[in-house]
């Protein structure tokens, strides 16, 4: 019954902003790395911004460092992605991971995408399109 559903995206014009929200059910977030992550069409899944759960700084990929917030609300297992000034190149879908191994912010971004099925929780992912 572990689950994670992110929500908020949609359709947004090049320097809008949307907020992303991110779910936690089944578990407490708060003694978890948990992060964001995004794979384009084509692309791989890659890391876009995480909370490490040895560290209370969070990783923010160069991509997005400036525009993109990342924050979380312990109380309600919920973590949030603020992106502003958004860009086509921030078209893909956004998905949210957690795991319970001890990772450090940055470690989390990079390795959780290369683990194998089963290895961290994802959600469902939600869609985001930066277009005119």
């Amino acid at each position: 019954q572990v689950q994670l559903v992110e929500s908020g995206g949609g359709l947004v014009q090049p320097g809008k902003s949307l907020r992303l929200s991110c779910v936690a059910s089944g578990f407490t977030l708060d003694h978890y790395a948990i992060g964001w992550f995004r794979q384009a069409p084509g692309q791989e899944r890659v890391g876009v911004s995480c909370f490490g759960n040895t560290d209370n700084v969070p990783y923010y990929a160069d991509s997005v460092k400036g525009r993109f917030t990342v924050s979380r609300d312990n109380a309600k297992n919920t973590v949030f992605l603020q992106m502003n000034d958004l860009k086509p190149e921030d078209t893909a879908v956004y998905y949210c991971a957690a795991l319970s191994t001890s990772a450090a912010a940055g470690s989390m971004c990079r390795i959780v995408p290369l683990l194998a099925d089963g290895m961290a929780h994802w959600g469902k992912g939600t869609l985001v399109t930066v277009s005119l």
